[in-house]
């Protein structure tokens, strides 16, 4: 089914964070609706037989008082994302160069000269620094919710149960702990959990998280609506690092969490049961501009 009877020439942006790519589109010029951005989504984000991509990133027009934009994320299948942490990124440096104005500051440790938004989101109201000088943006997050340690699902990967952690970050989120992430079949497995009889009716994201010797964290994520496997996963990175400290793994902050994609940063100030400014920070490249008919 068409978006529109008339079609329209869509110019948009193909972003990357960190290996999450993105088609990314300034709605406040189109102003689709909802429903439509979700039919586009469907339709664009198909790899192969469209521009792919994991998910489409709408920039709005703010509706809180001292935000600068609003964010709309929706998943490759169409399905709404209360947030996506690389999307938020991505988004914030789109925002930065298509000429919206933040507040001019000065950021500790890797940032000099930035820039920093506030926005809107579907999870909330969310903030972003952009360096000026740099590829990098570090997005602050509100604190996770809903950590519970050694869920009981009723999956089971092997014949001696993982210990399943759930935590939301923005959005849902499953973390294990194994010893070698890289021999994981994710096509395989992803699924098993995803679609737990425990976790619906949202599901969650499902993240494999492999200590290593230096005290980085090696990550794999099966994301929910993209229903396969993504080079990077933010909020991911997010639960895993914070679960991974809470649980006795890791020993403190900042976290370097090492995804398919590149690496992320995760810090926060205080201790991980009750984090307080907790970030997530790593590079946004713009890929290339283009125009399609929908």
């Amino acid at each position: 089914m068409p978006i529109q009877s008339r079609k329209l020439v869509l110019e948009f942006t193909k972003m990357s964070g960190t290996g999450n790519d993105f088609i990314v589109v300034d709605n406040r010029f189109y102003n689709y609706s909802d429903q439509e951005l979700s039919e586009m989504a469907k339709k664009l984000c198909q790899r192969r037989l469209s521009v792919g991509a994991d998910g489409l990133l709408g920039l709005g027009n703010p509706i809180t008082e001292g935000a600068k934009y609003r964010m709309s994320y929706y998943n490759a299948d169409g399905s709404l994302g209360t947030m996506c942490g690389n999307g938020a990124r991505c988004l914030a440096r789109f925002a930065h160069d298509a000429g919206i104005e933040g507040a001019r500051s000065i950021e500790s440790g890797a940032h000099g000269n930035s820039h920093t938004y506030l926005f809107d989101s579907d999870a909330g109201l969310y903030t972003a620094v952009v360096d000026s000088k740099t590829t990098r943006v570090r997005l602050y997050v509100p604190k996770p919710q809903r950590f519970t340690a050694d869920i009981q699902l009723d999956a089971s990967l092997s014949a001696n149960p993982l210990t399943y952690h759930f935590m939301w970050t923005g959005t849902e989120h499953l973390v294990l702990h194994v010893e070698d992430v890289q021999s994981l079949d994710l096509a395989k497995v992803g699924p098993m959990l995803r679609y737990d009889a425990k976790l619906m009716p949202k599901g969650a994201n499902i993240n494999f998280a492999e200590v290593l010797s230096d005290g980085t964290l090696r990550v794999r994520t099966y994301e929910k609506g993209v229903e396969a496997e993504t080079l990077a996963c933010g909020t991911g990175s997010i639960a895993c690092a914070i679960v991974s400290t809470m649980v006795g793994k890791l020993s403190k902050s900042p976290v370097t969490v090492r995804m398919p994609g590149g690496d992320l940063e995760v810090g926060w100030e205080g201790e991980a049961e009750d984090p307080e400014r907790v970030y997530l920070e790593g590079t946004v490249e713009i890929v290339y501009r283009a125009t399609t008919e929908i």
